[in-house]
């Protein structure tokens, strides 16, 4: 399990972004690199971190699920996701 307080600094982040997103694009398309370098370093989309929404693992991320390949691995064996089973030939 991931510490609290980086699953809690990501969603602060993702916050940011959201709340800075249109005024971003605005100075994107104007051209005005001086103005958007003056927003917060965490309302680029770049600084956010994709984590497992089940324990906030960062590493091995798969992406289409939302969650970490060890708990892919753990919902997929016992049947829990959807569409998915163990591959066998």
């Amino acid at each position: 399990m991931a510490k609290k307080s980086w699953i809690a600094r990501n969603e602060k982040r993702k916050k940011t972004v959201e709340k800075y997103a249109k005024k971003r694009k605005e100075l994107k398309e104007a051209g005005d690199f001086e103005s958007l370098q003056k927003l917060p370093r965490d309302a680029s989309p770049t600084r956010i971190r994709q984590r497992c929404s089940l324990t906030g693992r960062s590493r091995g991320y798969v992406g289409k699920f939302g969650i970490s390949r060890i708990k892919f691995r753990e919902l997929a064996s016992v049947g829990k996701i959807p569409g998915v089973k163990k591959a066998s030939w």
